[in-house]
C-alpha cells in the first residue's frame, strides 16, 4: 500500500527534510506541500525531485483531501486552521510544531476525537527511549538527587526551553509523581537558591546546533547525565516518516512516538 503525504511548513528547515527524504522513501507519495500565504516560495516547485507541476501552495484544505497524512511543522497561529481541515478531509495529523500552549493542546484534544493525531514535541526515536530513561530514573532515585535540564540550539529556535526540553522535565516530574509547573525553575540570575525537588531548565542558543539535550541527576558525590546529540535534522524527518506511515489507517485518537515503538505507558 502506498501512503500519501502532505507536508505543512515545507519552505523550513524541516520542511525540506521532509521532502529530502520523502523523494526516496518506497511506499509513499507527496501529496503536495504548503506554506504561509506569504512565503516567497508559493506557485513555485516544491523541489527538483518532484513534477514541475507540484507547486507550493498554501491552503491546507484541499491537501488534507488529497493526502493520508498530513505532517505538521509550522507554526502554533496555524495549527487551528491545520487540524480543522484535517478532521474535514479526514486526514490523520502528525504535529511535530513545538511552542504549542494549552489552547493549542486543547485544539488537539478535539480533533483527536474525530482522527488520528500523533503530537511530539521530538520526533527523534533516541528521544523517545531518553524521556523513558529520564522517568525510571526519576521513579528510582530520590529527592536527594537534584535535577537539572539543559538544551542547545540554533541561534535561530524561538521558544525556550525547548519543546523536546519540557517533555524530558514531565517525564522527570511524572516519574518522581509531582507536577512540572509548580516545580520547575527557569531562567535564574541573582539570588537564586535552588529549591529542594524542583526541576531546573538552562537554554543555550547559538550556531546552527541542531538539538542538543542533557538530564542531569546530581546526588552527592556522584552525578547521572543522560544525553541525546543530535548531529542532523534528518533523525527528526526519519522520525516523522516513521511516525506518518504508523500513523496511516489508524482509529481516531491521540498518539505518541512512545506508540510508534510500541513502548507501554509510562
Amino acid at each position: 500500500m502506498t501512503i500519501s503525504l502532505g507536508i505543512l511548513g515545507a519552505g523550513g528547515r524541516m520542511g525540506a527534510a521532509l521532502l529530502a527524504e520523502i523523494a526516496g522513501m518506497p511506499g509513499v507519495t507527496l501529496a503536495g506541500a504548503i506554506e504561509r500565504a506569504e512565503h516567497a516560495g508559493i506557485g513555485k516547485p516544491v523541489g527538483a525531485a518532484y513534477p514541475p507541476s507540484l507547486t507550493l501552495g498554501s491552503n491546507p484544505g484541499p491537501l488534507a483531501r488529497a493526502a493520508d497524512v498530513l505532517i505538521d511543522f509550522s507554526s502554533p497561529a496555524a495549527l487551528e486552521a491545520t487540524l480543522d481541515s484535517a478532521c474535514e478531509g479526514r486526514a490523520a495529523v502528525v504535529i511535530g510544531t513545538t511552542g504549542l500552549q494549552a489552547e493549542h493542546h486543547a485544539l488537539i484534544d478535539r480533533a483527536a476525537r474525530n482522527i488520528a493525531v500523533l503530537q511530539s514535541a521530538n520526533t527523534s526515536l533516541g528521544v523517545t527511549l531518553l524521556a523513558r530513561l529520564v522517568a525510571q530514573a526519576a521513579a528510582a532515585l530520590g529527592e536527594d538527587w537534584d535535577i537539572e535540564i539543559a538544551e542547545l540550539h540554533h541561534r535561530y529556535k524561538l521558544d525556550a526551553p525547548s519543546g523536546t526540553a519540557l517533555a524530558l522535565g514531565q517525564a522527570a516530574a511524572e516519574g518522581r509523581g509531582i507536577d512540572l509547573a509548580a516545580h520547575s525553575e527557569r531562567g535564574r540570575d541573582g539570588d537564586a537558591k535552588r529549591e529542594p525537588g524542583s526541576i531546573g531548565f538552562a537554554s543555550l542558543r547559538g550556531g546552527s546546533a541542531a538539538g542538543d539535550h542533557m538530564v542531569l541527576f546530581a546526588g552527592d558525590g556522584e552525578r547521572l547525565e543522560l544525553v541525546h546529540r543530535a548531529e542532523s535534522r534528518i533523525i527528526f524527518a526519519r522520525g516523522a516518516l516513521r511516525a506518518a506511515t504508523w500513523l496511516a489507517g489508524k482509529p481516531a485518537g491521540r498518539y505518541t512516538m512512545d506508540d510508534v515503538l510500541g513502548l507501554p505507558a509510562r
